[in-house]
């Protein structure tokens, strides 16, 4: 009888233990479930020997036009963070057209909050500010930042991926199409290494002054010293910028550009296997090709519907307009200008301008309204350039910069 007890008392202790371990693997595989919905790739990744993503590279003379090396250039890949290239290239034209100002705060909303990382942790109803939203993208490569700004600008990611689309075929990027504004992995989301070389140059001919903001090295936000994701800064002399690049699927991207001895290329690696593997390449380039780069500028700028405004002559680019900078434009990182600074100018500072009609041609001392206002502005033109030498809008491409923290999060 004392023993039967003790059986099935030992039957219900066995049942028991079963049923507690099949609770906690339905837990643990629920939990598997839930960071795998959310997305395993966004954890640190380990890669094995296998992980070759589709690898793809080119540098160009940023003074010629002149491809120096190329490698697939114009086959499609995935961007990752090299999207917010163009977000940044967007915004820095609301900028320039004083429809934002760096101090205006944007709203966020709950599918920005929602983004997956990497990102600032923005909270639904809150606010940034234009200015910690560009440090945000430059430097962590928040993807919350990015749909703030893109809703700001277009009303949804949607309509604000339109735009960026739209203005990637007037600069040329033919083979360019974009679904969102952070890079986050979409199949349809496609580049080439050569479209992102060119975005890599138009940003900084049109706008000189906000591209310093790819400069930055690190920015503090909420308490939280932020560094920014590109090694290169500080460490290879001449490198001012610009964006690095991540997901499972495209592997390693970096867009640079790099100024030394009156030289600039920009060079654009996409699909390195590694954070290291792509900055070795990436250094290599550099160090290969500068020497091959020219001094002088033969070729025309980037600008935007294809064209590009030539500037055959030092005369005829010094006799065009170089605005000075704004008020709202960010401070500079100091001190000294970056070597060939002077051929940092802007597509609308290189516009040619127009001829009058000959409806519009009339008698001395009988001007129409249209050529007074262009005496004016021929006028402040003149003061403007009077004032080139002593901008305070100036940055030291060799001020040393910490090495950053890599995340191996997706869309970096």
């Amino acid at each position: 009888m004392h023993l039967g007890r003790v059986l099935r008392w030992q039957r219900f202790a066995i049942a028991g233990l079963v049923a507690i371990f099949a609770v906690a693997s339905a837990s643990h595989d629920a939990a598997l479930a839930r960071r795998s919905h959310k997305g395993e790739k966004h954890r640190r990744v380990v890669h094995g020997p296998n992980y070759h993503p589709p690898y793809a590279a080119i540098v160009i003379d940023d003074k010629t036009g002149q491809v120096l090396h190329e490698a697939k250039p114009d086959e499609p890949r995935h961007p990752a963070s090299l999207t917010k290239i163009m977000t940044l290239y967007l915004l820095f034209e609301q900028l320039d057209a004083g429809r934002f100002k760096l101090r205006d705060q944007l709203d966020v909303s709950m599918h920005a909050a929602v983004q997956n990382p990497t990102k600032l942790g923005l909270k639904p109803g809150g606010k940034i500010s234009v200015d910690d939203a560009i440090k945000g993208l430059v430097t962590r490569s928040a993807n919350d930042a990015a749909v703030v700004v893109a809703e700001a600008i277009g009303g949804t990611e949607q309509e604000f991926a339109r735009l960026m689309t739209a203005k990637a075929r007037a600069l040329g990027m033919s083979n360019t199409s974009y679904y969102n504004a952070s890079g986050l992995p979409d199949d349809e989301q496609f580049t080439t290494a050569r479209d992102q070389a060119t975005l890599g140059r138009a940003i900084q001919h049109r706008f000189p002054v906000y591209y310093q903001y790819f400069a930055t090295p690190s920015f503090r936000y909420r308490n939280q010293d932020i560094r920014n994701h590109n090694a290169l800064l500080g460490n290879v002399k001449g490198v001012d910028g610009i964006k690095t690049g991540y997901t499972e699927a495209s592997g390693y991207n970096l867009v640079t550009s790099c100024r030394r001895d009156d030289r600039h290329i920009v060079a654009v690696v996409l699909g390195g296997t590694s954070n290291a593997a792509r900055d070795a390449r990436m250094r290599q380039l550099i160090e290969e090709q500068l020497p091959h780069a020219s001094v002088v500028r033969t070729e025309p700028i980037v600008t935007e519907l294809g064209r590009q405004e030539e500037t055959a002559s030092p005369e005829l680019a010094a006799s065009r307009t170089v605005p000075t900078a704004k008020p709202e434009e960010p401070a500079p990182i100091n001190a000294e200008p970056p070597q060939g600074a002077s051929e940092q100018l802007s597509a609308k500072a290189l516009a040619v301008p127009e001829k009058p009609s000959a409806t519009e041609t009339k008698a001395p001392g009988r001007h129409s309204k249209r050529q007074r206002s262009k005496s004016t502005d021929a006028a402040k033109a003149a003061a403007q350039r009077a004032q080139m030498s002593t901008s305070p809008y100036t940055y030291n491409i060799f001020a040393p910069a910490p090495v950053p923290a890599m995340s191996y999060r997706s869309a970096r």
